[in-house]
């Protein structure tokens, strides 16, 4: 249940809701808009307390929750999340973001030219694969901590905020240390123990959504995070397995107005991934902007047929370009700068 505080309540006021939910056994999530203070009351039945909170004279109404996820719905707060990723770059806010850049890191002179080239057409946020995980134990996986430490150098020179995948806990430390955002990929989108230490960390997480869930299990996920006190989760969109085989998943443009619909988190779409296919991805972008996404995750490589993962998804430098400059035109419709 949620806690909405009488306009006027001093901190030590709320203090005192603070202790009493901690002296109950409960855990406590504070979310402060312009106009309220909202405390979510997190626990096992804590419905059967309710009377203690009505009672209190600074709490104004006291208001279950319906919905299994609870920090992430919009019932615990309307207004919309933005995610402050650095360098200026805020996810949810009025901003296009496009994060770009080659599935996995090769050589780090790729790495920066494929930088240079995906800023220089209007990309602002630098993704990057140090750590792969790959349906085939023979196939590249990464060269690990060696190619977080180019991401971070690159993106350093650049002043680009960056996004890099963990798939272990002792990953994600990695990779809080040398990149900006902590990326979830589909395969450990339940990953439950993953997810819960990512909300300990206090670093942006990128959730992808797992190939065969649901949005609710999508923001039960999302849930696992924020439970530990980290709401600066941006979810993303990236193709659900289906039985279609023209594409390499099925991309579910549905999930943006559904996420909308019940959550304050914004969404990002990756066309990349969701197709597999070059000539899809640019159509797909346009459509996912359309639908109200936040912004695009598109994956760029300066000779896709030597790329290491996911050559025949990724676009080359003109193409990037051609993408942004149509991007850039239907923002304009949407309400993005």
């Amino acid at each position: 249940m949620f806690l909405t505080l009488k306009q006027g309540t001093t901190e030590e006021g709320k203090n005192h809701i603070l202790d009493k939910i901690k002296e109950l056994g409960f855990k406590a999530h504070i979310s402060e808009g312009e106009n309220q203070q909202v405390i979510g009351v997190i626990g096992n039945n804590v419905i059967a307390k309710k009377e203690i909170f009505e009672s209190m004279f600074m709490v104004d109404s006291v208001t279950p929750i319906s919905k299994s996820y609870k920090l992430v719905s919009k019932e615990f707060k309307e207004d919309a999340t933005i995610v402050d990723v650095g360098k200026g770059v805020k996810v949810g806010s009025d901003q296009l973001v496009v994060m770009s850049g080659p599935c996995s890191i090769d050589r780090e002179d790729n790495l920066l030219a494929t930088a240079k080239a995906v800023k220089a057409s209007g990309a602002n946020v630098l993704r990057a694969g140090a750590f792969k995980p790959r349906t085939s134990p023979y196939a590249f996986r990464g060269l690990g901590l060696e190619g977080l430490k180019m991401l971070q150098r690159v993106g350093d020179e650049l002043k680009m905020p960056t996004v890099s995948e963990a798939m272990t806990i002792n990953q994600a430390i990695e990779v809080a240390e040398y990149s900006d955002i902590i990326q979830v990929g589909a395969r450990n989108a339940q990953n439950f123990d993953l997810l819960r230490e990512l909300g300990k960390l206090k670093k942006p997480v990128l959730l992808k959504r797992g190939i065969a869930m649901t949005m609710d299990e999508f923001f039960m996920s999302a849930e696992y995070i924020a439970s530990e006190g980290n709401t600066d989760i941006i979810l993303c969109e990236r193709g659900i397995r289906t039985f279609e085989t023209a594409t390499r998943f099925t991309l579910d443009l549905n999930a943006v107005p559904v996420v909308k619909k019940f959550t304050h988190l914004p969404i990002i779409i990756d066309p990349s991934h969701g197709t597999g296919v070059r000539e899809y991805v640019k159509p797909m972008c346009m459509a996912a902007m359309a639908s109200g996404a936040d912004g695009v995750m598109v994956e760029v490589h300066p000779i896709p047929e030597e790329a290491l993962s996911d050559g025949p998804q990724s676009l080359v430098f003109d193409q990037f370009e051609d993408l942004m400059k149509d991007l850039k035109k239907i923002s304009q419709v949407v309400g993005k700068k």
